[in-house]
């Protein structure tokens, strides 16, 4: 569905346990997330730099922050996406993430494309 809006970048996110990396014996849950990034404004945009909030069950906090995303600085026209997959270690089998890009218009305006909070959880067998 078309938008009337300049800048507006949806952001989704699909989850997976990685058993295989993890060792549920020393506390230790990998996780990967693969996110797309679509522009579904009116205007070229860049993502410039990330923010990541990462809360394990504990309420024990990590914040992630630097430039780009898998380090690329990817440029989207509208209509135009950019999906990649990164991963997050935690100490519990379950946690939360969110977080924000923040983005460069083509036409100069700084603007944040917020990512909703979404859930890492390992299966219910580990715990």
């Amino acid at each position: 569905m078309p938008t009337n809006k300049l800048y507006d970048i949806n952001v989704s996110v699909e989850t997976q346990f990685l058993e295989d990396q993890s060792d549920v014996v020393r506390d230790r849950y990998v996780f990967a997330y693969t996110i797309t990034i679509m522009n579904e404004g009116k205007v070229p945009a860049q993502l410039i730099s990330r923010h990541w909030v990462i809360t394990d069950s504990n309420q024990k906090v990590q914040e992630v922050s630097g430039e780009g995303v898998v380090g690329e600085q990817p440029y989207l026209r509208p209509g135009v996406s950019f999906r990649y997959t990164s991963g997050a270690v935690l100490e519990t089998p379950f946690g939360t993430m969110r977080g924000s890009y923040q983005m460069l218009a083509e036409d100069g305006t700084e603007f944040e494309a917020e990512i909703e909070e979404f859930a890492l959880t390992a299966p219910h067998t580990l715990h």
